[in-house]
Protein backbone atom coordinates (compact mmCIF):
# COMPACT_ATOMS: atom_id res chain seq x y z
CA UNK A 1 0.00 0.00 0.00
CA UNK A 2 1.54 3.53 -0.97
CA UNK A 3 1.77 6.09 1.00
CA UNK A 4 -0.87 8.26 -0.80
CA UNK A 5 -3.54 5.60 -0.21
CA UNK A 6 -2.62 5.53 3.29
CA UNK A 7 -3.05 9.02 3.43
CA UNK A 8 -6.56 8.37 2.07
CA UNK A 9 -7.66 5.98 4.74
CA UNK A 10 -6.22 8.42 7.13
CA UNK A 11 -8.20 11.32 6.07
CA UNK A 12 -11.98 8.63 5.89
CA UNK A 13 -10.95 7.88 9.55
CA UNK A 14 -11.24 11.56 10.86
CA UNK A 15 -13.86 12.41 8.92
CA UNK A 16 -16.41 9.17 9.89
CA UNK A 17 -17.14 11.54 12.93
CA UNK A 18 -17.03 15.41 12.14
CA UNK A 19 -17.93 16.31 15.43
CA UNK A 20 -15.20 14.35 17.47
CA UNK A 21 -12.35 15.60 15.35
CA UNK A 22 -14.19 19.07 15.39
CA UNK A 23 -13.56 18.90 19.35
CA UNK A 24 -10.15 17.77 19.35
CA UNK A 25 -9.21 19.96 16.33
CA UNK A 26 -10.50 22.70 18.83
CA UNK A 27 -8.34 21.95 21.61
CA UNK A 28 -5.77 22.28 19.32
CA UNK A 29 -6.70 25.40 18.05
CA UNK A 30 -7.09 27.14 20.89
CA UNK A 31 -3.52 25.69 22.38
CA UNK A 32 -1.80 26.76 19.39
CA UNK A 33 -3.95 30.43 19.25
CA UNK A 34 -3.13 31.09 23.19
CA UNK A 35 0.08 30.49 22.54
CA UNK A 36 1.04 32.55 19.50
CA UNK A 37 -1.36 35.61 20.83
CA UNK A 38 0.25 35.43 24.33
CA UNK A 39 3.38 36.00 23.15
CA UNK A 40 2.44 38.21 21.17
CA UNK A 41 1.04 40.61 23.73
CA UNK A 42 4.19 39.95 25.84
CA UNK A 43 6.04 41.47 22.11
CA UNK A 44 4.04 44.11 22.28
CA UNK A 45 4.18 45.16 25.66
CA UNK A 46 8.44 45.47 25.10
CA UNK A 47 8.01 46.91 22.40
CA UNK A 48 5.69 49.62 23.63
CA UNK A 49 8.40 49.81 26.85
CA UNK A 50 11.48 50.05 24.25
CA UNK A 51 9.77 52.79 22.65
CA UNK A 52 8.79 54.77 25.70
CA UNK A 53 12.14 54.64 26.92
CA UNK A 54 14.35 55.29 23.70
CA UNK A 55 11.92 58.57 23.23
CA UNK A 56 13.71 59.89 26.20
CA UNK A 57 16.83 59.64 24.56
CA UNK A 58 20.10 57.93 24.79
CA UNK A 59 21.60 61.07 26.29
CA UNK A 60 19.28 61.22 29.52
CA UNK A 61 19.91 60.40 33.33
CA UNK A 62 17.23 60.50 35.30
CA UNK A 63 19.01 61.04 39.44
CA UNK A 64 16.67 59.86 42.04
CA UNK A 65 16.44 60.02 46.04
CA UNK A 66 16.51 57.04 48.28
CA UNK A 67 15.72 58.60 50.92
CA UNK A 68 12.34 58.81 52.64
CA UNK A 69 10.76 62.12 53.62
CA UNK A 70 11.69 65.38 52.08
CA UNK A 71 13.53 66.93 55.42
CA UNK A 72 16.16 64.40 55.58
CA UNK A 73 19.55 65.63 55.36
CA UNK A 74 20.21 63.87 52.16
CA UNK A 75 16.78 64.42 50.35
CA UNK A 76 17.81 66.01 46.96
CA UNK A 77 16.42 69.98 46.47
CA UNK A 78 16.00 72.17 44.43
CA UNK A 79 19.41 73.71 45.18
CA UNK A 80 21.06 70.29 45.04
CA UNK A 81 19.54 69.90 41.31
CA UNK A 82 20.45 73.29 40.62
CA UNK A 83 23.95 72.98 41.70
CA UNK A 84 24.72 69.78 38.89
CA UNK A 85 24.50 72.45 36.57
CA UNK A 86 27.89 73.69 37.18
CA UNK A 87 30.39 74.12 33.97
CA UNK A 88 33.02 73.98 36.04
CA UNK A 89 32.43 70.85 38.09
CA UNK A 90 30.33 69.27 35.28
CA UNK A 91 31.32 70.68 31.68
CA UNK A 92 29.39 67.79 30.27
CA UNK A 93 25.76 68.39 31.59
CA UNK A 94 23.75 70.01 29.17
CA UNK A 95 20.59 71.30 31.59
CA UNK A 96 19.09 70.22 34.76
CA UNK A 97 14.91 70.07 35.22
CA UNK A 98 14.48 68.83 38.60
CA UNK A 99 10.88 67.48 38.79
CA UNK A 100 8.09 67.64 41.42
CA UNK A 101 5.20 65.09 41.01
CA UNK A 102 1.32 65.21 42.76
CA UNK A 103 -1.91 63.64 41.92
CA UNK A 104 -4.60 66.20 41.93
CA UNK A 105 -8.11 66.61 40.31
CA UNK A 106 -8.85 69.08 37.43
CA UNK A 107 -12.02 70.66 36.74
CA UNK A 108 -13.11 72.86 34.24
CA UNK A 109 -16.75 74.25 33.86
CA UNK A 110 -18.11 71.13 35.83
CA UNK A 111 -16.03 68.31 34.60
CA UNK A 112 -13.83 66.49 36.55
CA UNK A 113 -10.56 64.53 35.77
CA UNK A 114 -8.78 62.95 38.15
CA UNK A 115 -4.52 62.81 37.07
CA UNK A 116 -1.39 60.71 38.87
CA UNK A 117 1.08 62.71 36.71
CA UNK A 118 0.46 66.76 37.46
CA UNK A 119 4.41 67.50 37.44
CA UNK A 120 6.35 70.56 38.13
CA UNK A 121 9.78 70.74 36.14
CA UNK A 122 11.72 74.06 33.72
CA UNK A 123 11.34 74.33 30.29
CA UNK A 124 13.99 72.18 29.08
CA UNK A 125 12.17 69.28 30.65
CA UNK A 126 10.66 68.96 27.41
CA UNK A 127 13.75 68.68 25.26
CA UNK A 128 15.13 66.37 27.65
CA UNK A 129 12.79 64.36 27.90
CA UNK A 130 11.49 64.57 24.31
CA UNK A 131 8.13 65.79 24.83
CA UNK A 132 7.36 68.06 22.16
CA UNK A 133 4.05 70.15 21.98
CA UNK A 134 1.81 69.83 19.48
CA UNK A 135 -0.39 73.25 19.82
CA UNK A 136 0.32 76.16 21.83
CA UNK A 137 3.82 76.79 23.47
CA UNK A 138 5.50 75.70 26.85
CA UNK A 139 6.19 77.61 29.65
CA UNK A 140 9.56 79.68 30.23
CA UNK A 141 12.16 80.67 32.90
CA UNK A 142 10.59 83.54 33.31
CA UNK A 143 7.25 81.63 34.31
CA UNK A 144 8.86 79.57 36.85
CA UNK A 145 10.77 82.44 38.08
CA UNK A 146 7.73 84.43 38.90
CA UNK A 147 5.36 81.04 39.92
CA UNK A 148 3.10 81.90 36.71
CA UNK A 149 0.17 78.84 37.04
CA UNK A 150 0.19 77.63 33.35
CA UNK A 151 0.05 74.69 32.26
CA UNK A 152 0.56 72.10 29.04
CA UNK A 153 -1.86 69.46 29.33
CA UNK A 154 -1.45 66.37 27.46
CA UNK A 155 -4.06 64.81 24.79
CA UNK A 156 -5.66 62.71 26.98
CA UNK A 157 -6.39 65.97 29.91
CA UNK A 158 -7.39 67.40 26.94
CA UNK A 159 -9.91 65.30 25.32
CA UNK A 160 -11.69 64.30 29.32
CA UNK A 161 -12.18 68.44 29.83
CA UNK A 162 -12.30 69.92 26.47
CA UNK A 163 -13.83 67.53 24.24
CA UNK A 164 -15.52 70.33 22.01
CA UNK A 165 -13.42 73.40 22.44
CA UNK A 166 -9.78 74.50 22.28
CA UNK A 167 -8.02 73.97 25.32
CA UNK A 168 -5.06 76.70 24.90
CA UNK A 169 -6.35 80.36 26.88
CA UNK A 170 -8.68 78.21 29.11
CA UNK A 171 -8.37 78.01 32.81
CA UNK A 172 -9.02 74.76 34.49
CA UNK A 173 -8.65 74.64 38.60
CA UNK A 174 -5.86 71.96 40.09
CA UNK A 175 -5.26 72.37 43.98
CA UNK A 176 -7.87 74.77 44.40
CA UNK A 177 -5.70 76.76 41.88
CA UNK A 178 -6.43 78.39 38.64
CA UNK A 179 -3.60 77.55 36.27
CA UNK A 180 -4.07 78.49 32.32
CA UNK A 181 -3.64 76.31 30.01
CA UNK A 182 -0.72 77.79 27.09
CA UNK A 183 -0.50 74.18 25.35
CA UNK A 184 -1.01 70.57 24.20
CA UNK A 185 1.59 67.85 24.11
CA UNK A 186 1.73 65.56 21.26
CA UNK A 187 0.20 62.48 21.10
CA UNK A 188 2.77 59.73 23.01
CA UNK A 189 2.12 55.52 22.52
CA UNK A 190 1.49 54.47 26.40
CA UNK A 191 4.50 52.36 27.80
CA UNK A 192 2.12 49.64 29.41
CA UNK A 193 -1.07 48.44 29.19
CA UNK A 194 -2.01 50.24 32.78
CA UNK A 195 -1.10 54.01 32.74
CA UNK A 196 -1.82 56.77 29.74
CA UNK A 197 1.50 58.15 28.87
CA UNK A 198 -0.74 61.14 27.40
CA UNK A 199 -2.22 61.44 31.06
CA UNK A 200 -0.34 64.17 32.65
CA UNK A 201 0.09 67.60 33.27
CA UNK A 202 3.39 70.12 33.23
CA UNK A 203 3.45 73.14 35.20
CA UNK A 204 6.28 75.64 36.12
CA UNK A 205 7.99 73.93 39.53
CA UNK A 206 7.34 76.50 41.71
CA UNK A 207 3.67 76.90 40.98
CA UNK A 208 3.12 73.12 41.62
CA UNK A 209 5.19 73.68 44.76
CA UNK A 210 3.05 76.60 45.94
CA UNK A 211 -0.39 75.04 45.27
CA UNK A 212 0.45 71.01 45.36
CA UNK A 213 3.50 69.59 46.44
CA UNK A 214 5.29 72.16 49.35
CA UNK A 215 8.89 73.56 48.61
CA UNK A 216 10.83 69.91 50.17
CA UNK A 217 12.46 67.31 47.63
CA UNK A 218 11.99 66.86 44.50
CA UNK A 219 10.74 63.86 43.20
CA UNK A 220 13.31 63.21 40.71
CA UNK A 221 16.35 64.85 38.82
CA UNK A 222 16.40 65.14 34.37
CA UNK A 223 19.71 65.90 33.54
CA UNK A 224 20.94 66.15 29.92
CA UNK A 225 24.28 65.17 29.19
CA UNK A 226 25.90 67.16 26.31
CA UNK A 227 26.09 64.06 23.96
CA UNK A 228 25.14 60.47 24.13
CA UNK A 229 29.14 59.82 24.07
CA UNK A 230 29.21 61.72 27.34
CA UNK A 231 26.72 60.54 29.11
CA UNK A 232 29.03 58.22 31.45
CA UNK A 233 31.57 61.56 32.32
CA UNK A 234 28.45 63.48 32.46
CA UNK A 235 27.14 60.83 35.39
CA UNK A 236 30.43 60.55 37.15
CA UNK A 237 30.40 64.46 37.53
CA UNK A 238 26.69 64.55 39.08
CA UNK A 239 28.02 61.78 41.10
CA UNK A 240 30.61 63.88 42.07
CA UNK A 241 28.67 67.09 43.05
CA UNK A 242 25.42 65.23 44.91
CA UNK A 243 28.57 63.40 47.32
CA UNK A 244 29.58 66.52 48.19
CA UNK A 245 26.41 68.28 48.21
CA UNK A 246 24.68 65.19 50.33
CA UNK A 247 28.07 64.59 52.28
CA UNK A 248 28.44 61.19 50.96
CA UNK A 249 31.75 59.59 52.60
CA UNK A 250 33.86 57.61 50.19
CA UNK A 251 35.13 54.07 51.93
CA UNK A 252 38.80 52.87 50.91
CA UNK A 253 36.92 50.72 48.71
CA UNK A 254 34.66 53.29 46.73
CA UNK A 255 31.52 52.83 48.13
CA UNK A 256 29.39 55.45 49.31
CA UNK A 257 27.94 55.59 52.45
CA UNK A 258 25.38 58.76 53.29
CA UNK A 259 24.16 59.69 56.72
CA UNK A 260 20.56 59.09 55.34
CA UNK A 261 20.72 55.37 54.06
CA UNK A 262 18.81 54.34 51.20
CA UNK A 263 18.17 51.10 48.86
CA UNK A 264 20.51 51.74 45.90
CA UNK A 265 23.43 53.05 44.92
CA UNK A 266 24.91 55.01 42.23
CA UNK A 267 24.20 53.53 38.92
CA UNK A 268 21.05 51.79 37.60
CA UNK A 269 22.98 48.78 37.69
CA UNK A 270 23.52 48.38 41.06
CA UNK A 271 26.89 49.61 41.37
CA UNK A 272 28.06 51.46 44.61
CA UNK A 273 27.08 51.06 48.20
CA UNK A 274 23.54 49.66 49.13
CA UNK A 275 23.24 52.57 51.69
CA UNK A 276 24.23 55.25 48.86
CA UNK A 277 21.35 58.45 49.74
CA UNK A 278 20.51 58.50 45.65
CA UNK A 279 20.23 56.43 42.62
CA UNK A 280 21.34 56.95 39.14
CA UNK A 281 20.07 55.76 35.94
CA UNK A 282 20.67 56.41 32.67
CA UNK A 283 18.42 55.35 29.51
CA UNK A 284 20.34 52.49 28.28
CA UNK A 285 20.34 50.62 31.96
CA UNK A 286 16.78 51.58 32.32
CA UNK A 287 16.03 49.99 28.71
CA UNK A 288 18.23 47.09 29.71
CA UNK A 289 16.04 46.51 33.09
CA UNK A 290 12.78 47.02 31.40
CA UNK A 291 13.38 44.91 28.32
CA UNK A 292 14.90 41.92 31.05
CA UNK A 293 11.60 42.40 32.81
CA UNK A 294 9.29 42.46 29.59
CA UNK A 295 11.20 39.20 28.31
CA UNK A 296 10.23 37.44 31.47
CA UNK A 297 6.76 38.32 31.16
CA UNK A 298 6.39 37.10 27.85
CA UNK A 299 8.23 33.34 28.37
CA UNK A 300 5.69 33.50 31.50
CA UNK A 301 2.32 34.18 29.09
CA UNK A 302 3.92 32.02 26.68
CA UNK A 303 4.36 28.78 29.35
CA UNK A 304 0.64 29.12 30.67
CA UNK A 305 -0.29 29.04 27.11
CA UNK A 306 1.49 25.66 26.58
CA UNK A 307 -0.47 23.91 28.96
CA UNK A 308 -3.52 24.27 26.81
CA UNK A 309 -1.73 23.13 23.97
CA UNK A 310 -0.59 20.27 25.87
CA UNK A 311 -4.07 19.42 27.18
CA UNK A 312 -5.28 19.35 23.86
CA UNK A 313 -2.77 16.89 23.15
CA UNK A 314 -3.82 14.56 25.71
CA UNK A 315 -7.21 15.01 24.05
CA UNK A 316 -6.01 13.50 20.99
CA UNK A 317 -4.44 10.80 22.85
CA UNK A 318 -8.10 10.15 24.04
CA UNK A 319 -10.04 10.06 20.96
CA UNK A 320 -7.58 8.26 19.37
CA UNK A 321 -7.52 5.50 21.96
CA UNK A 322 -11.74 5.76 21.62
CA UNK A 323 -11.27 5.42 17.44
CA UNK A 324 -8.89 2.09 17.95
CA UNK A 325 -11.38 0.52 20.40
CA UNK A 326 -14.80 1.35 17.51
CA UNK A 327 -12.24 -0.20 14.59
CA UNK A 328 -11.07 -3.60 16.11
CA UNK A 329 -12.48 -5.22 13.71
CA UNK A 330 -11.62 -3.36 10.53
CA UNK A 331 -8.02 -3.39 11.80
CA UNK A 332 -8.17 -7.22 12.53
CA UNK A 333 -9.58 -7.54 9.07
CA UNK A 334 -7.09 -5.67 7.26
CA UNK A 335 -4.36 -7.53 9.24
CA UNK A 336 -5.79 -10.57 7.79
CA UNK A 337 -5.81 -9.07 4.33
CA UNK A 338 -2.33 -8.87 4.91
CA UNK A 339 -1.97 -5.14 5.83
CA UNK A 340 1.59 -5.40 7.27
CA UNK A 341 1.82 -4.00 11.10
CA UNK A 342 3.70 -0.33 9.54
CA UNK A 343 0.85 0.44 7.34
CA UNK A 344 -1.55 0.05 10.63
CA UNK A 345 0.77 2.21 12.74
CA UNK A 346 1.32 4.66 10.11
CA UNK A 347 -2.24 5.27 9.76
CA UNK A 348 -3.56 5.75 12.55
CA UNK A 349 -0.31 8.32 13.35
CA UNK A 350 -1.33 10.10 10.49
CA UNK A 351 -4.71 10.46 11.51
CA UNK A 352 -2.98 11.81 14.74
CA UNK A 353 -1.04 13.87 13.31
CA UNK A 354 -3.38 15.71 10.82
CA UNK A 355 -5.93 16.67 13.62
CA UNK A 356 -3.05 18.27 15.21
CA UNK A 357 -1.80 20.26 11.96
CA UNK A 358 -5.03 21.16 11.11
CA UNK A 359 -6.49 22.78 14.39
CA UNK A 360 -2.88 24.00 14.49
CA UNK A 361 -3.51 25.77 11.28
CA UNK A 362 -7.06 27.37 12.61
CA UNK A 363 -5.06 28.12 15.66
CA UNK A 364 -2.31 30.24 13.74
CA UNK A 365 -5.35 31.63 11.41
CA UNK A 366 -7.62 32.71 14.70
CA UNK A 367 -4.10 34.36 16.79
CA UNK A 368 -3.18 36.30 13.04
CA UNK A 369 -7.07 37.81 13.52
CA UNK A 370 -6.58 38.32 17.34
CA UNK A 371 -3.20 40.04 16.76
CA UNK A 372 -5.32 43.25 14.67
CA UNK A 373 -6.97 43.92 18.02
CA UNK A 374 -5.61 45.65 21.10
CA UNK A 375 -5.87 43.42 24.27
CA UNK A 376 -5.35 45.33 27.81
CA UNK A 377 -4.04 48.14 25.85
CA UNK A 378 -1.07 46.43 24.11
CA UNK A 379 -0.76 45.95 20.56
CA UNK A 380 0.40 42.37 20.00
CA UNK A 381 3.34 41.72 17.96
CA UNK A 382 3.70 38.68 16.41
CA UNK A 383 7.15 36.85 15.26
CA UNK A 384 7.47 34.56 12.88
CA UNK A 385 9.35 31.97 14.72
CA UNK A 386 6.43 31.97 16.85
CA UNK A 387 4.25 30.40 14.68
CA UNK A 388 6.64 28.15 13.08
CA UNK A 389 7.12 26.92 16.64
CA UNK A 390 3.37 26.58 17.69
CA UNK A 391 2.88 24.73 14.54
CA UNK A 392 6.25 22.64 15.22
CA UNK A 393 4.74 21.49 18.37
CA UNK A 394 1.30 20.46 17.29
CA UNK A 395 2.93 18.37 14.80
CA UNK A 396 5.51 16.85 17.63
CA UNK A 397 2.33 17.14 19.77
CA UNK A 398 0.34 15.08 17.33
CA UNK A 399 2.83 12.33 16.73
CA UNK A 400 3.73 11.73 20.65
CA UNK A 401 0.39 11.27 21.61
CA UNK A 402 -0.91 9.45 18.43
CA UNK A 403 1.66 7.14 18.94
CA UNK A 404 0.38 5.51 21.76
CA UNK A 405 -3.08 4.23 20.29
CA UNK A 406 -1.44 3.61 16.82
CA UNK A 407 0.66 1.18 18.37
CA UNK A 408 -2.12 -0.26 20.67
CA UNK A 409 -3.41 -0.85 16.87
CA UNK A 410 -0.77 -2.24 15.34
CA UNK A 411 -0.64 -4.79 18.06
CA UNK A 412 -3.22 -6.43 17.55
CA UNK A 413 -3.34 -9.96 16.53
CA UNK A 414 -5.74 -10.21 13.50
CA UNK A 415 -7.95 -13.20 15.33
CA UNK A 416 -8.68 -11.18 17.96
CA UNK A 417 -9.20 -8.47 16.17
CA UNK A 418 -11.81 -10.04 13.96
CA UNK A 419 -13.38 -11.90 17.86
CA UNK A 420 -13.78 -8.53 19.19
CA UNK A 421 -17.17 -7.55 19.84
Amino acid sequence: MSFFEILRFAVRGVTANKLRSALTMLGVLIGVGAVILLVAVGNGSAKQITDRIAALGSNTITVQSTSRGGSSSTAITVEIANALKDPVLAPDVKSVSPVVTASTTLTYQGADHSVQQFLGSYPTYFVATNTPVGRGATFSAADVDRGRRVVVIGQTVAEELFPDTDPIGKELTAGGALFTVVGVLREKSSSSGFQDANDVVVAPLTAVQQTLTGYGAVSSVIVEAASSAKVSAAEAQVATILDQRLKVATTGTGSRVGSGAGSAGRGGSGSGSSSSPYRIQNAAQLLETQTETAQTFTVLLGAVAGISLLVGGIGITNIMLVTVTERTREIGIRKALGAPRRVILTQFLAEATMLSLVGGGLGVAAALIGSQFTIVGVTPVIVPSSIVLALGVSVAIGLFFGSVPASRAARLRPIDALRYE
